[in-house]
């Protein structure tokens, strides 16, 4: 037995400084919160001071990054997170970042954009917030 743990263990991938486990759960519920529109919990994630770099470069903050995800017509279909990365950046800190293609409805016209993004996560007050958003549209 004491062979077969230590097999067991020396298979096992060293513990990252942020538990992919939490990280990721933080940034499944923080993708669900803009895809569901869910307002209450995207104040909850954003720090309020925070730095959003839309597509075209522009630099905007928290109100303007939930407004995007709040508009009163617009409806998004499930994604598909391709390329997934999780950056550490220490104990409390860390970027997420995948490639995406956000397709849904906006004022009843149909859109798709390819996009690439990545947050940075900072733990605060025992939590995951995000601190930076950075999106990036990929050419087809």
């Amino acid at each position: 037995m004491p062979l077969l743990a230590a097999l067991i263990l020396a298979a096992a991938p060293p513990a990252a400084p942020v538990g992919p486990v939490p990280i990721l759960a933080a940034a499944d519920a923080f993708d669900r919160a803009q895809l569901t529109k869910d307002r209450a919990a995207m104040e909850q994630f954003l720090l309020d001071d925070l730095i959003f770099i839309e597509g075209s470069g522009k630099r905007l903050g928290k109100k303007e990054f939930i407004a995007g995800w709040t508009g009163a017509g617009d409806t998004y279909d499930p994604i598909t997170l391709i390329d997934r990365t999780v950056t550490p950046l220490g104990r409390d800190a860390a970027v997420v970042g995948a490639e995406v293609n956000l397709c849904g409805t906006s004022d009843g016209a149909r859109f798709c954009s390819r996009i690439r993004y990545s947050d940075t996560f900072v733990r605060a007050d025992g939590r995951w917030r995000v601190a930076h958003v950075q999106v990036t549209r990929v050419k087809d």
